[in-house]
């Protein structure tokens, strides 16, 4: 189990990575000014990429943290919390995505200090599984 352990570490670990650039990317598309459609193009391609690069990380730690969970029946409050946060995540995940193809639409409404909030959320939700699963609080 250790080693499905280290797979979902670093497949969990891998998601993350996409889920603090993406929104990034999207604040530097927020920020493209008008007639600059080379550098729009661009970061749509490096959005797109990374969205359809993170699917399948995201797919693998889930995978490996359902095998962990059947493997080894942990339960408790942790982690009920700790599944509505993933169940959060996978949400999030999504909406990046359709943020991806509003971009790409040419239908963005939001500015840029409004993904720059966004992109936090990944870090704050981060900190809380963490904390769940090392901490195990209840």
């Amino acid at each position: 189990m250790l080693w499905v352990k280290s797979l979902h570490i670093v497949f969990v670990t891998s998601w993350f990575a996409g889920l603090f650039y993406l929104p990034r990317i999207l604040v530097n598309l927020a920020m493209v000014p008008a007639g600059s459609d080379a550098e729009r193009a661009r970061l749509l391609l490096m959005a797109r990429k990374l969205y359809r690069f993170m699917g399948p990380l995201m797919v693998l730690a889930l995978a490996f943290g359902i095998w962990l969970w059947l493997g080894w029946g942990f339960g408790g409050g942790w982690m009920h919390a700790k599944l509505a946060l993933v169940v959060v995540l996978v949400g999030y995940h999504h909406v990046c995505g359709a943020m991806v193809k509003r971009f790409e639409r040419g239908e963005n409404a939001r500015s840029h200090v409004w993904y720059r909030w966004f992109n936090e959320a990944p870090v704050l939700l981060l900190v809380a599984v963490v904390i769940l699963v090392v901490v195990k609080p209840f």
